[in-house]
């Protein structure tokens, strides 16, 4: 199975789901805090859930549970930039525990992770959007009631096509 992203709206199977986007587009020259979408196609390596909000997820995905030191390095300065890391850290890192919603469900895109290239751009997401899907920092950004659809329906190989 394939998803494509075209139009503010992901396709899968018989499905058509709004979708929020960076708020500066989708760029196949994304930086890092250019607020851009990557363009390309891309798998998803695992899956990030809240257990305290969450309580089945059911995907053939890796699933690996959030715990309140945990965060995304989105320093480039870093040598562990773009990889999951824990607080107390020195670098700038994004807080994966947090108190609103977004990141109940985060479904990690294998965007710039083979090799990570520095200032390329890091922690490029697919997770929970806001109510009224205000544009993401460049991550994709889903209703919680779809995601939770789309995990049931993916794995390993499934790729997704953002145009």
């Amino acid at each position: 199975m394939h998803i494509k992203l075209k139009n503010k709206k992901l396709y899968f199977l018989d499905y058509k789901i709004k979708c929020a986007i960076g708020k500066s587009g989708i760029s196949a020259y994304k930086r890092e805090g250019d607020g851009c979408t990557p363009k390309g196609i891309f798998k998803f390596k695992c899956i990030f859930y809240r257990k305290d909000k969450i309580s089945k997820i059911k995907t053939k995905l890796k699933k690996i549970v959030i715990k309140k030191n945990m965060g995304w390095c989105d320093d480039p300065k870093s040598k562990f930039y773009n990889k999951l890391i824990k607080f107390p850290f020195k670098f700038r890192a994004e807080k994966l525990f947090l108190s609103k919603n977004i990141y109940d469900l985060v479904l990690v895109i294998n965007y710039n992770m083979n090799p990570i290239v520095k200032n390329k751009g890091s922690a490029i997401f697919l997770h929970i959007a806001t109510k009224s899907f205000s544009p993401t920092k460049g991550c994709l950004a889903i209703s919680k009631q779809n995601l939770k659809i789309l995990l049931k329906k993916i794995n390993a190989k499934t790729k997704i096509f953002i145009l």
